[in-house]
Order: structure tokens, then sequence, then C-alpha cells
């Protein structure tokens, strides 16, 4: 396993100014607005006020029990807000279930990827909502449409007849991202999708997120590996116990500022007053 500060090789870095421009008059495809999440007497999230704009890569990060998984969770419709609003396309919208995200368009990969060992590669992206024409299950039809969206993203599977059991943690990764497309969604949140990863593997998987923001999709990327943030990510978020404590183009700050205001050492990030970005400007 590589460090957090290990660098990933050199032809996957993604240069801050490669990365495509967001409009300034483009909407957020996804907003939060002042949301909380209590368990209990415990509040997982305070007044968390976040962002993402559609062709961006936001990097979600902070130390274990930030609250980062449970943000990822309420967008998905596993937890519900105990208070504050969600916005889908400057909508108001209720996701009260995973069913219900997805039909806002909303795809996460949680890092527990629950992939069937003993099914292919076709019947694992197409678990649950197989395609029959009457009773007969329409295979050739899912194998199709699965290597289709595996090109897509440019993921490196052989075959989609593959057993999962005999890929790499890797190609494994890229076919729960591919399973998530699907949907044709708006916006995917990707949960720790390199760790456990090989520096080859990771690599593979970076290009892969790259590849959703090129395509125009909103990216949450949740990681605690700094490097790979560092590498494709546009805008970091920062939480820490609950509340988010910044948010800053990804090019404007430093391994040190970031690792510095995650553990509260120092805060020589700023304080968001509101969490749309400056920098997004373009055509």
């Amino acid at each position: 396993m590589r460090s957090a500060d290990q660098p990933i090789p050199e032809e996957t870095t993604v240069s801050q100014d490669d990365a495509p421009a967001v409009s300034a008059q483009a909407d957020p495809v996804l907003t939060l607005n002042q949301l909380s999440v209590s368990f209990g007497g415990v509040c997982a999230l305070d007044r968390v006020d976040f962002e993402v704009y559609p062709h961006e890569i936001v990097a979600l990060v902070g130390e274990n029990a930030a609250g980062k998984s449970t943000l990822a969770k309420v967008v998905a419709g596993v937890y519900h807000p105990s208070s504050g609003t969600i916005l889908v396309d400057g909508r108001e919208v209720t996701i009260g279930s995973p069913q219900a995200a997805t039909r806002l368009g909303i795809a996460t990969v949680f890092q527990e990827l629950a992939l069937a060992d003993n099914l292919d590669v076709a019947a694992n992206m197409f678990l649950g909502h197989e395609i029959h024409q009457g009773s007969v299950m329409r295979q050739a039809e899912m194998e199709n449409a699965a290597r289709q969206t595996l090109d897509e993203i440019g993921a490196r599977i052989p075959s989609v007849r593959y057993p999962i059991a005999q890929l790499s943690a890797g190609q494994r990764q890229s076919v729960a991202i591919a399973r998530a497309l699907l949907i044709k969604p708006r916006i995917v949140i990707l949960d720790e999708p390199t760790s456990r990863l090989s520096i080859t593997q990771t690599a593979e998987v970076l290009e892969l997120i790259v590849h959703l923001r090129d395509k125009g999709l909103g990216v949450v990327l949740i990681s605690h590996n700094l490097a790979d943030i560092q590498a494709v990510a546009d805008r970091i978020v920062i939480l820490r116990h609950g509340r988010v404590v910044a948010s800053s183009p990804m090019a404007q700050v430093s391994y040190e500022d970031i690792v510095a205001t995650m553990t509260g050492a120092a805060h020589t990030l700023p304080v968001p007053q509101a969490v749309r970005v400056s920098r997004l400007v373009g055509p």
C-alpha cells in the first residue's frame, strides 16, 4: 500500500491548467444548504454547505469520523438529514432512499464494492436490474451494454464474461464505477476508490475519474490519499468534526496546508462563507 505522500506515476498526473474550466454561469448540479445529521445525541454533520458543479472533481477530505461518509450516504439516500436542504440542478429535493437518488441521477460507489465473485462482469453490472423479454433474460443485450459502458470510461477489462473473482482490485473498482454509470448519472460520488490498490491500479482508476469529469459529470472524490487528490481534483473541501472548515481551488493549496487544516494544527486555508468558488471561470 502506498503512503499518502508517495507520488503517483508521472504520466497519470493531471495538470490543473489542463483541467476543463467550469462556466461562471453554470449552476451547481448538487447543492447542500446548512445540512445537519444527528444520530441520537451525536452530531455527524453540522450545518454543512457544499456544492458540486458539472465538469468538476471535488475532493472531500478529513480525518476519520469527520463526516465524509455520512455526507455521501445522505446524498445517496441511505441516511436522512436532520435539517437543511438538498438541491439537484437548483431544485430542492428529498432523497428518501437509494432508489430516489438513482432517479435523480446520483450514483454512489462505496468503499465496499458489493460485487459477486461468482458472477461475471456483465452479470454484476446488471445485478438487480437485469433486462428481460418476458421470462427470458436478454443476455446479449446486457453484455453489449456492459462492454459499451466499460469502453466509454476506458476501463481495461478484457471480457465482460470474466468472473469478478479473476479480476484485479483495480479492475473490480472499474466494474463498480461502470455499474453506477448505467443509470446515466449527473453526479458520481466515489468513496475511497483507490484504497488497497497498487500504484498501477491506482493510476488506472485516477484516469477513469478524470474521464468522468471530462464527460461533464460532477464528481465527489472522498479519499485519505492526498497525492491522488492533488493529482486530479479541481477543488478541495475539508471537513472537521462534521463541519466544513475550508474550501479552496486545489491549485492554491499545498500538502502542508491540507494536513494542518484537517488536523486542526493550524488554519491556513480560508473558511468559506459560501462554497461557490471564484476559480470557476471559462467559456
